[in-house]
């Protein structure tokens, strides 16, 4: 195998010192040398000897012209903080439509050349403009739940992937703990309801994990779904395996399954909320009083908003293993709305009422609604003697810097 250019570069600066100072029999040998080592003809390596002792004059390579100036990222990073902070493949094919919306309730001061410079960037420019401020907002922790073993002799195990592609109606349920890591109890609970055709996802906190509560989250749930409930899956937890809900299904013929025990995996639609609407929303704090619990529920009715209108999500379309490496393929971002909106099993009366409530939904004001709300809440939980919060300091500080409502790009 031949040389590289830079390697042939690099052995002719070498030799070019030695050459110019050596004898006329001593540049023949070198010459001899560098031609069998680089293949050159000698006429050629003579050449280029000569040539690797002159000096390179460099000219400058002019600047590329600023296409995004400061004014396109200021209005980016408003769109990016009123969507809740997505990548840039869930953000760019939602662009163009937010900035109309931004710009229609007043939140977005721009001209129509910005405007058009937003809706034409590429996702990976998005997360290149964007690196610095999403590096500020990281938050890490858990959710837990405790496995329970009634009735499951009666309830089937379904695995995540027999209900990929179901039409809209099959939710995953789980719950989020607020306990602030002290696992006694008393603490809030929030139940999580996501659909897994369109990715719809509602939440309700409740005061306990009781079947009672849980179930009548369900019911309030189901209705304000904006197309029925036909099957519910969970994981093994005595909250969902009793024979409340076994019953609620059963009287409403309502599929009910359950994932394996141990395999969160089943549940990968439901988890993923979990983290992307519960946790990065209300933190980990431990919420355990009745003033919170109603904080926490005036916060689900808005971000439900947020979540289902205007946070676009992605499907995962193909997950192919070669050995050690898995290639994932993913569909473009599309917010619940549209997934729901578009799909041939829904009627044309949800379709209006859901397109009516679109149009009425201002989403920076509704975010601004939500970091007030939080900011209570934050207040509320940090202020209880001895509340055994367990949240780090850094963590701590960054939920404070999460409250801070998006400034306007003018």
């Amino acid at each position: 195998m031949g040389l590289r250019l830079a390697e042939r570069r690099a052995i002719t600066e070498t030799a070019a010192t030695r050459y110019q100072l050596a004898s006329k029999r001593g540049k023949g040998r070198i010459l001899d040398e560098l031609c069998a080592n680089t293949g050159w003809h000698r006429n050629h390596a003579r050449k280029a000897l000569s040539a690797a002792l002159q000096p390179r004059f460099v000219t400058p390579r002019s600047p590329r012209p600023v296409t995004y100036g400061p004014e396109v990222i200021a209005a980016l990073t408003v769109c990016w903080t009123v969507l809740g902070m997505p990548a840039g493949k869930r953000l760019a094919p939602m662009l163009g439509e937010l900035v109309t919306v931004l710009r229609h309730f007043g939140e977005l001061s721009i001209d129509e050349d910005t405007a058009e410079l937003l809706a034409s960037m590429s996702a990976a420019t998005i997360d290149r403009r964007l690196a610095d401020e999403r590096a500020k907002y990281q938050l890490r922790g858990r959710v837990g739940t405790k496995p329970g073993s009634l009735l499951k002799s009666q309830i089937p195990v379904r695995t995540w992937a027999e209900w990929d592609d179901a039409r809209p109606g099959f939710v995953e349920i789980d719950l989020v703990w607020h306990d602030g890591g002290n696992r006694g109890g008393g603490h809030a609970c929030t139940l999580t309801v996501t659909d897994i055709a369109t990715g719809w996802t509602e939440n309700r906190s409740v005061r306990d994990r009781t079947a009672k509560c849980v179930l009548a989250a369900i019911n309030d749930i189901a209705r304000r779904m904006p197309f029925p409930i036909v099957g519910v899956d969970s994981d093994n937890g005595s909250e969902f395996i009793n024979d409340d809900l076994f019953k609620w299904c059963d009287d409403r013929k309502i599929t009910f399954t359950r994932s394996r025990p141990g395999n969160k995996n089943d549940g990968c639609h439901v988890e993923q909320k979990n983290w992307t609407v519960v946790r990065t929303v209300v933190g980990y704090y431990r919420y355990d009083t009745a003033a919170e619990l109603l904080l926490l529920n005036e916060i689900w009715q808005l971000q439900s908003k947020l979540t289902n209108y205007f946070h676009p999500q992605q499907k995962l379309v193909s997950k192919v293993r070669h050995g050690a490496k898995v290639s994932k393929k993913h569909d473009e971002a599309a917010t619940p709305f549209h997934r729901a909106v578009d799909h041939p099993t829904m009627t044309v009366e949800p379709i209006v009422s859901l397109t009516r409530t679109y149009s009425l939904i201002n989403p920076a004001a509704t975010r601004r609604q939500i970091q007030a709300l939080t900011a209570q809440l934050f207040t509320l939980a940090t202020s209880k003697a001895g509340n055994g919060v367990t949240v780090p300091v850094n963590k701590r500080a960054r939920l404070r810097e999460a409250t801070k409502p998006p400034s306007r790009a003018s």
